[in-house]
């Protein structure tokens, strides 16, 4: 018998046990009890960031946590919430934040504590907005870190990887609530991109470019706009060369489109356009295999034309390729610290036989660019190169030492890319 696997299937968990505590106090006992523990929270990671041979513990039966601050402009959520759950709760009293990632299926904590982003030249990733949270860590004490009162400590913590202890609640900046429209573009020449790349992801607030590499041609291009009421905005035919969608597409065109949030150009409040999916759908099968890596935004079109060098390598194990820019962040162990970013996206086949067969030519075209792989999808990359391009390490390991010192929240992946002596 086999245990529980990840949302898409391509990861079984080795932990001997799930815990689900109800409250605060069953939480903390649990910590104080375990000796090694790991928080889950969606399940969307593909590899073993949230896994353990000890206990894991998941935090959706824990009561949840909606508090408004008009005066301070923020939300207090618990650590067990999805984006999709306040999303519309937020729009509703007059609010919004400042972006969200493809899936609004997937926890704030574990999102922020993986660095997951959205999209947008001018907007950081998800953790950036957050400024409070509270951990359980391990002693079973509940610790509170925010950026005001303790900016060392705070920059290593949002993201943690899961080391710092269990998160229980983020404090989340604010922005008044608003509209968006999505507008999709097709077949734009991949030369148009070489030579127009920051005017490309700067037309909108959010630009995505899907390909599936199996010519230079980016197949569909997402731009979404913030729209005021009222505002009159008929999107040109062409762009850089590509013709408007005129009907719904799904980035996998094979794919129906009835899971995606609404295209062409309809105006709607931001948490229905700003993800590719609905909440209340399931985005795919789940049948598939991640991996990203995001590179320093200066050489984005170096980096872009060295992937389509090893197109012929690594196309056929492909379903479909998004390109996306991140603004540059102080968090620790972001994957945009100190650097706007350009994130290349793959989704795989699920077939990890192949994958892994072809990550190592797709590595070797990146590596020139100062890859730096998402922390919850698959890799290849050696960790003494993960580790080298993270300045900031060594603290956030004496921060992990600081608030774990028994190592109760470590795990193979923080010993393998993290703990050099593990």
């Amino acid at each position: 018998m086999t245990g529980p696997t990840n949302w898409a299937g391509n990861y079984t968990y080795l932990a001997r046990r799930l815990h689900e505590p109800a409250s605060i106090e069953e939480l903390q006992e649990l910590v104080r009890n375990s000796r090694s523990l790991r928080a889950l929270g969606s399940r969307h990671s593909f590899n073993d960031i949230a896994d353990t041979t000890g206990d894991q513990v998941s935090l959706r039966r824990m009561p949840r946590v909606f508090e408004l601050d008009a005066v301070a402009g923020t939300l207090t959520v618990d650590g067990g919430v999805r984006y999709g759950e306040i999303s519309g709760p937020l729009h509703a009293a007059g609010y919004a934040l400042n972006n969200l990632a493809s899936l609004p299926h997937i926890s704030a904590a574990g999102a922020c504590a993986t660095a997951t982003h959205g999209s947008g030249d001018r907007i950081g990733n998800l953790a950036t907005i957050v400024s409070g949270l509270e951990v359980v860590v391990a002693d079973g004490e509940i610790v509170r870190l925010a950026r005001e009162s303790d900016p060392d400590a705070f920059k290593g913590a949002v993201v943690s990887l899961g080391g710092l202890g269990v998160v229980t609640s983020l404090t989340l900046d604010l922005q008044p609530t608003f509209q968006m429209r999505q507008d999709l573009y097709e077949y734009l020449p991949l030369a148009r991109v070489v030579d127009h790349f920051d005017e490309i992801t700067s037309s909108a607030d959010s630009v995505s470019l899907f390909t599936d590499w199996r010519a230079a041609l980016i197949d569909q291009v997402w731009l979404k706009r913030r729209v005021s009421d009222g505002e009159r905005f008929e999107p040109p035919a062409d762009f850089f060369g590509a013709r408007i969608a005129t009907a719904p597409i799904h980035p996998i065109r094979r794919m129906s489109a009835a899971a995606l949030t609404e295209q062409l150009g309809v105006p709607g409040p931001w948490h229905e356009r700003m993800p590719h999916f609905r909440m209340d759908h399931t985005p795919s099968s789940g049948a598939e295999i991640q991996t990203e890596y995001l590179v320093p935004r200066r050489l984005a079109v170096e980096a872009l034309l060295a992937i389509d060098a090893v197109r012929d390598r690594i196309s056929g194990t492909l379903q479909i390729s998004e390109v996306r820019t991140i603004a540059g962040d102080d968090l620790w162990m972001s994957t945009a610290y100190g650097r706007a970013s350009v994130a290349f996206h793959f989704t795989w086949q699920p077939d990890w036989e192949a994958v892994r067969g072809v990550l190592p030519a797709l590595e070797a075209a990146l590596a020139p660019f100062e890859p730096r792989p998402h922390w919850g999808k698959v890799f290849a990359l050696p960790p003494d190169a993960i580790r080298s391009s993270y300045e900031r390490l060594p603290a956030f390991v004496s921060l992990l030492e600081r608030y774990d010192p028994s190592g109760k929240f470590r795990n193979a992946f923080l010993d393998r890319y993290i703990v050099a002596d593990g």
